[in-house]
């Protein structure tokens, strides 16, 4: 049993967890240099040309053309018999590529969602913050306008202070004069 623990210690390293995982070791083939932005391109225009009425006509000419020359035997060409199975074949192939690459494009596309939702989610906290704002502000204005003196009001204190004014005898009461009279 102690030699079967001393075994584990050498293969494992003691910080080595199994929640984590290992380090590369060596590789038997050289990893290819790979831009991801650049595959992820292709893969976009790959999956949107592939969604176009455009590659669907080039399909069915394609395996029109295929059909009858292989029917038909055209030039003496019949490499592929009545079942099509090299067809099916190229079919399979190109489904096998296909999907992948969609996968990869409808990933792209969900990333750039994500950051346009996150975007747009701070935009809105923006603006209902704005808006609270703006409708605290108004709200205060509404109060202070309404403590605020309206002409009328002034003009009946004025008017009251007057007449008040005219019954202590700080005033008297004249009536203003015609024009006529005061230009005589």
């Amino acid at each position: 049993m102690a030699d079967d623990e001393r075994r584990d210690r050498r293969r494992r390293p003691e910080s080595a967890r199994l929640d984590q995982p290992r380090e590369a070791g060596r590789r038997w083939l050289p990893r290819a240099p790979m831009d991801s932005d650049r595959f992820g391109s292709f893969a976009e225009d790959f999956a949107r040309f592939m969604g176009t009425a455009q590659f669907l006509v080039w399909m069915t000419v394609f395996v029109i053309v295929w059909i009858i020359f292989n029917l038909v035997g055209l030039f003496g060409l019949k490499w592929d018999p009545y079942p099509f199975i090299l067809l099916n074949l190229f079919f399979s192939t190109q489904a096998s590529y296909a999907a992948p690459l969609i996968l990869l494009a409808q990933n792209r596309q969900d990333d750039r969602d994500r950051v346009t939702l996150e975007a747009d989610r701070a935009r809105d906290e923006r603006n209902l913050a704005d808006t609270e704002f703006l409708t605290r502000e108004v709200a205060s204005l509404r109060l202070a306008m309404r403590d605020t003196a309206t002409r009328d009001f002034v003009r009946s204190e004025l008017r009251s202070l007057l007449d008040e004014m005219e019954d202590r005898g700080y005033l008297r009461h004249t009536e203003p004069e015609d024009a006529d009279e005061a230009s005589a």
